[in-house]
């Protein structure tokens, strides 16, 4: 793989001189900036071999570096051994920001270039502006990879489907209407929609674009006169040219947007969000572009009541697969018949493909076994995969795509005898995540307000995690989803009733072993005071902790009887859906806890 990325980078050096590009930065999104990105667009993965989620790439002319964030320190060290490329630890103390690095690196007159579809607008201002204080210049046109890259994946083609009202619990008309209705208020007769998120809540469709997130590669331009969906037309079935024509949107190819904005009446005024949508896309729109806040993320976010339903059914759907999938796991390790951390994702996909709605994994498994339990975003290769041995602990973070909703849980199990101190670790995460839990709080309060709550106790002991707590779900859409968040820094936004949100604290222990423990939990109201309204949280996930590794000796009575009366919630939601084998096994699991 070394000689590979070398000679990537070398080819793409080629192209850097041929421009007279001095540095280029290469980002892992796509013109829609997206978390989660089709083949087409994984370039930074196909230049550099490292396969995380979040990471920037950096090629000058002698050197190659990769900035990510903590939950890929060690994956990223890891794959990125042998090729070059420098791995910059984002986030710590001596780790220079990008601009900080090119201006400390570069001769006064040199040019930095990025490809202007795959950066925020906001970023290329900024950015650009740095860069010229400092005599140095960006050009945003820069975009080689089609001629280094031969075998490039073309754009996905698989068909458009529609998501049926009685699951979405709203019509792609009446969105449409709600969102024309809430950007006049911003002095905007129009919004283009890059999201692809966004997109397939506001038209109810859904397609398999990206792996595990049920979307649709595409750009929507939304008007009172007229809405355009741009889109490869291989993916328009007559059934969905039928269903965009009766909501009065027409269709164009994808490749066409640019153009289209560009001949837009000089009159039009079209709201953007700078932060979301890409530089040449702003660009395009010159003096039409109304830099404003789209209204789609909060009314994606606060999921209706036919939602909420199907939510709680596909937690159910859920913890019955749960059930058959970690019966499974104990069974083979009984009877010592191999086990690997790909065979445990396999287990749960299989388990989860029976259940009804079923459409596919909303992200890759994390089945991390003794070490690779402290490696945030680990997944099993066949490279990688170990043997689950009956010791230790075992940590499995999966999710599943259902017609009515998606699931995202966390579990740290025992395999086979434990250690005193990976049962103390392991209670520490868990009050924290019922401190969370429990938490009531008044109308108006952030997640960055919250999070404290699930990290006070590993703090008392001078141990943290550096993700996350919370992240907000969609539904049959990403299971990382905004606007809302519950992490240390500041996220701008209040949580709502009807808000999908996950409840993770962790604690990893670099080279020994991995704890987490999520729920996902909808915010609902509590009570209404002379102080306002105050709201709580639901948890939704059904499925149990494993009472083996709870240390009750240093857990409150009130934590004790948290976590027995969410056991026997979890066994009667589930049990009328098991059969009497699955019974007897939850009801074991979910025995109290004894001080």
């Amino acid at each position: 793989m070394k000689e590979i990325i070398t000679g990537r980078l070398t080819a793409f050096r080629n192209e850097m001189k041929k421009a007279g590009v001095s540095a280029a930065v290469i980002p892992q999104t796509d013109p829609h900036l997206g978390e989660y990105i089709a083949s087409h667009w994984q370039v930074r993965r196909w230049l550099s071999g490292f396969t995380g989620s979040a990471g920037t790439l950096v090629i000058t002319d002698r050197e190659a570096l990769l900035w990510t964030d903590s939950r890929y320190f060690l994956q990223a060290g890891e794959q990125l051994a042998d090729t070059g490329i420098v791995l910059m630890k984002e986030g710590l103390p001596d780790t220079p920001s990008i601009p900080q690095y090119l201006i400390g690196h570069l001769v006064k007159g040199s040019t930095v270039g990025i490809d202007g579809l795959l950066f925020p607008a906001t970023d290329v201002v900024t950015l650009k502006s740095s860069l010229e204080k400092h005599g140095l210049q960006l050009d945003p046109l820069f975009a080689p990879i089609d001629i280094i890259w031969q075998d490039r994946p073309d754009l996905p083609d698989a068909p458009l489907y529609l998501h049926d009202e009685k699951y979405a619990g709203k019509s792609a008309a009446d969105k449409i209407t709600s969102i024309l209705a809430a950007i006049k208020e911003q002095g905007a007769e129009s919004i283009l929609i890059s999201d692809l998120a966004e997109l397939a809540w506001t038209l109810n469709v859904r397609s398999s674009d990206v792996s595990c997130n049920p979307v649709a590669t595409g750009f929507l331009f939304l008007s009172p006169a007229l809405s355009v969906l741009f889109i490869k037309e291989e993916k328009l079935t007559p059934e969905i040219s039928d269903f965009l024509a009766a909501a009065n949107v027409k269709t164009a190819p994808y490749d066409s947007l640019l153009t289209f904005l560009a001949q837009l009446p000089a009159s039009a005024t079209v709201l953007y969000e700078a932060p979301r949508t890409a530089y040449r896309i702003v660009d395009a729109l010159g003096g039409r572009a109304v830099a404003g806040a789209s209204p789609i993320p909060m009314m994606k976010s606060v999921k209706n009541s036919t939602q909420i339903a199907g939510i709680r059914n596909a937690m159910e759907k859920d913890g019955v697969a749960l059930v058959g999938a970690f019966m499974e796991i104990e069974r083979r390790l009984a009877t010592g018949e191999p086990l690997t951390e790909l065979d445990v994702a396999d287990i749960l996909t299989e388990y989860r493909s029976q259940q009804e709605l079923y459409i596919d994994e909303s992200f890759e498994t994390i089945a991390g076994y003794g070490p690779h339990g402290a490696i945030v975003h680990y997944s099993a290769t066949p490279e990688s995969s170990v043997t689950v041995n009956p010791e230790g602990l075992l940590l499995i973070d999966s999710g599943a795509q259902y017609l009515d909703g998606t699931t995202d849980i966390t579990r740290t199990i025992a395999v086979g005898p434990t250690t005193e101190a990976q049962r103390h670790d392991f209670t520490l995460v868990m009050k924290g995540h019922i401190a969370l839990a429990t938490a009531i709080f008044p109308e108006g309060t952030r997640g960055d307000q919250l999070d404290s709550l699930a990290r006070q106790f590993l703090w008392k002991e001078g141990l943290s995690y550096l993700h996350g707590t919370g992240h907000g779900v969609g539904h049959f859409l990403n299971v990382h989803e905004g606007p809302q968040s519950i992490r240390l820094n500041h996220v701008p936004v209040a949580l709502k009733p009807g808000m999908l949100t996950s409840n993770e604290p962790g604690l990893y222990r670099a080279g020994a072993y991995g704890i987490r423990c999520e729920n996902l939990v909808l915010t609902v109201d509590a009570f209404t005071t002379e102080f306002g309204r105050f709201y709580r949280f639901e948890p939704v996930t059904l499925f149990p902790w494993d009472r083996s590794l709870f240390d009750t000796s240093i857990m409150t009575r009130e934590e004790i009887n948290w976590v027995n009366g969410y056991h026997e919630e979890v066994y009667n939601r589930l049990s009328p859906r098991l059969n009497d084998a699955q019974k007897d096994w939850l009801r074991k699991k979910t025995l109290p806890l004894l001080k």
